[in-house]
């Protein structure tokens, strides 16, 4: 047997059993199973990571189990279908597709044979082929351990399925957790896609560079005659033609650093204008902006049109001690002091937890004991945050840095000099880079800044 053959006995078991057939996930690992990968290489080809894999082969080797009346595992999958082969389904499932063959399904039922077959001759349900989904993944970084985020999780999939958003941004820090986010979204939704692509901008495309080659990998399969155009249809008109999700990651990237949040680089002000094309143009897709900041049209899009919306990714709270525990961290009453100092967010956690084991061989309230918060290795990563700051907004989080309680914006002192106007840009580009937070107190809207970054901050020299 090739590998086919096996992904079509497996995928007519499963839906036989189920209803539903393989999708994209599983029947990777049924791939990487029968060309004998360990599940690393696996997680790595499927862009999953390895627990994600672990969890749905588990569950999917239960269902073969169950289904074939044998121990079914990753060790034992070639071997046992090698020697079963066809004639497994033959004496297990023989009687149960003539039954098939002899039923018609309408909504609810299926109804004996006496009763009227609309089905085609030698075409059972079971073997009706599902839409091919056209995927490409192939800028999507290695993605990490993906963490509870069923509340986002439930969010973007209601924006996009329900209320047919077509331009959603995810905002987030570095580390935060979006393109694992994405990967767990693309894996819950790629059914209800024609074409999902995923693309970095961490090279800085041109916008008709990008264009032509979302246009490429959308035009592998022929448009319909009457709508072709020379030279290819403009990416609009695909969106139209077939239902598309389209990722673009590292979006920050085509912003000017040195200047305040979501202004573009010379050159890319077009990028401004296709999102805006993107949230107002009549289609059936939808785009998803993965990135530090906010582009500066997003904001004015979502007040007026409801098809654009930003989710902001925060950190994770309890779920964050999976982390620790994986690091093999001591002192769990200690962890949700440590998970609130580095705002759960699961790349510095990962870190944080990393020294802790080299500095204090995993016991917490060692790195606690300490009157500053530690940063080590979380510098550099900070620093990419820092470095993109215009020198209007280095000024505030140089003056709230030294602030040990959050302030009113009216509260800040005039040597900062910079103009009313001046102050009040930059603390909103600081609020769109999310490295400002807002705190209410009674009427008052107060600021300061997040506990990393305000230590980050301190550290820094002004006069460099």
């Amino acid at each position: 047997m090739d590998v086919q053959e096996v992904l079509k006995l497996a995928d007519d078991i499963v839906f036989a059993k189920t209803g539903k057939h393989l999708d994209n996930l599983q029947e990777g690992i049924l791939r990487g199973t029968w060309q004998r990968q360990k599940y690393p290489e696996i997680a790595k080809t499927c862009y999953r990571s390895e627990a994600h894999v672990k969890k749905v082969a588990s569950k999917l080797w239960k269902l073969l189990s169950e289904t074939l009346g044998e121990d079914i595992n990753q060790s034992n999958f070639r071997y046992t279908v090698e020697r079963l082969q066809l004639s497994i389904v033959e004496s297990n499932f023989g009687n149960y597709y003539a039954q098939i063959d002899n039923f018609s399904v309408c909504e609810n039922n299926s109804h004996p044979s006496e009763i009227p077959n609309t089905e085609k001759p030698n075409q059972p349900i079971y073997n009706q082929t599902k839409p091919k989904i056209h995927l490409d993944l192939s800028d999507a970084p290695e993605p990490n351990l993906f963490y509870n985020r069923t509340s986002e999780l439930t969010t973007l999939k209601q924006w996009i399925l329900e209320n047919r958003t077509r331009l959603i941004t995810l905002l987030g820090l570095t580390g935060i957790g979006k393109t694992a986010l994405t990967v767990q979204l693309i894996e819950q939704i790629q059914n209800e896609f024609d074409y999902i692509i995923y693309r970095s901008l961490h090279n800085t495309p041109t916008l008709q560079i990008l264009q032509t080659n979302l246009i490429q990998f959308l035009n592998g399969v022929p448009a319909p005659e009457e709508r072709a155009i020379a030279g290819g249809l403009p990416l609009l008109e695909y969106l139209r033609l077939s239902r598309c999700l389209i990722i673009l990651d590292d979006v920050q990237m085509i912003f000017s650093s040195g200047q305040l949040a979501g202004n573009y680089q010379p050159g890319y002000q077009n990028y401004g204008a296709f999102f805006k094309k993107i949230a107002e143009s009549s289609h059936n897709s939808c785009l998803i902006l993965l990135s530090w900041e906010k582009p500066r049209e997003i904001a004015a899009l979502e007040s007026q049109n409801p098809a654009c919306r930003t989710l902001k990714l925060n950190g994770l709270a309890t779920a964050a001690e999976e982390i620790l525990r994986e690091k093999g961290l001591a002192e769990p009453e200690k962890w949700p002091e440590l998970i609130n100092l580095y705002q759960g967010n699961p790349s510095w956690l990962n870190i944080v937890a990393a020294m802790i084991q080299e500095l204090f061989n995993g016991n917490v309230s060692e790195l606690l004991s300490y009157n500053t918060l530690f940063l080590g290795d979380l510098e550099s990563l900070l620093q990419q945050h820092f470095d993109r700051l215009s020198e209007s907004e280095k000024q505030v989080m140089f003056w709230l840095a030294s602030q040990a309680e959050p302030v009113e914006i009216s509260k800040f002192p005039t040597n900062l000099e910079l103009s009313p106007s001046e102050l009040l840009k930059a603390v909103q580009s600081l609020g769109r880079r999310l490295l400002i937070e807002k705190v209410k107190e009674g009427e008052k809207t107060l600021f300061t800044l997040q506990p990393v970054f305000m230590e980050y901050v301190k550290n820094q020299n002004p006069q460099n």
